[in-house]
């Protein structure tokens, strides 16, 4: 058997196992109210998906998760690109920057409702602070990283800022970008869950908040696996993203891997 094969089925084996565990647990040893069944969640889940309720909340979660992180990811990328070229500029506004970054993100919500209402906007824009902060940091420790003495040779060679930034500065800086991408990922999700559960009436963070307050277990619980399943398929459609944008690091795994 493969390795990859292996692992797979290690995976299988214990998910399994923590099932059993916990549907042998629920009603036995910890009251079904808190921790419910698996059993119970697939029901209550299976029930979401007929209805056409889990469809209807999830796509607004996705709407708010997928617009708050392209906008977040452009603008971060943006900025630390060209504060990572800018050294001085970049000086004064670091102890700024890394004060706002410390901030606990949720400590913002009720000034973005207070600011932009409980529509879209304000989930979208929130999504898109937590996202900014994310990849413009990794964008910006990127474009300081790249070597020094490859922008001096291009320099002596007359190249233009526009070419050293297309020759060394964007090639160099990616790895770090994607990996502010993938970070960024679950924290969309969290800005958007959020903002449904403080401010909407709609969206997966509702449906979690509305569970919770009617001691409804197994439903919350199955609002958590749609959450997990949604973090998975945006993780997997970044982590394909990054393979065909830098095809050179799988061909550098698979070449580690293999020794």
């Amino acid at each position: 058997m493969s390795s990859a094969r292996a692992t797979l089925a290690l995976r299988i084996v214990f998910a399994l196992a923590v099932l059993g565990l916990w549907e042998l647990a629920s009603g036995r040893w910890v009251a079904p109210l808190f921790i419910s069944s698996p059993s119970e969640v697939a029901v209550k889940f299976w029930g979401l998906a007929m209805s056409g309720k889990l469809l209807y909340h999830a796509s607004y979660t996705a709407m708010h998760a997928l617009a708050g992180f392209f906008l977040g990811a452009a603008a971060g990328m943006a900025v630390g690109l060209a504060l990572g070229r800018l050294q001085r500029i970049a000086e004064v506004l670091d102890p700024f920057l890394m004060g706002f970054y410390s901030l606990p993100k949720i400590a913002l919500a009720p000034l973005f409702i207070l600011w932009f209402g409980v529509g879209t906007e304000m989930k979208v824009l929130f999504v898109a602070m937590i996202v900014f902060l994310l990849v413009f940091l990794n964008t910006y420790t990127g474009v300081r990283n790249v070597s020094r003495e490859q922008i001096a040779i291009l320099r002596l060679m007359r190249a233009s800022e526009g070419q050293i930034l297309r020759k060394v500065v964007l090639p160099s800086a990616f790895t770090w970008v994607f990996t502010g991408l993938r970070l960024s990922v679950p924290y969309a999700l969290i800005g958007a869950i959020m903002g449904e559960m403080l401010a909407s009436n709609r969206g997966l963070g509702y449906l979690l908040a509305d569970a919770s307050a009617q001691f409804d277990t197994g439903g919350a619980f199955a609002g958590l696996v749609a959450i997990i399943a949604r973090a998975i398929v945006l993780n997997a459609s970044v982590r394909l993203a990054e393979k065909k944008a830098l095809p050179w690091k799988e061909a550098e795994s698979e070449r580690e891997l293999s020794f």
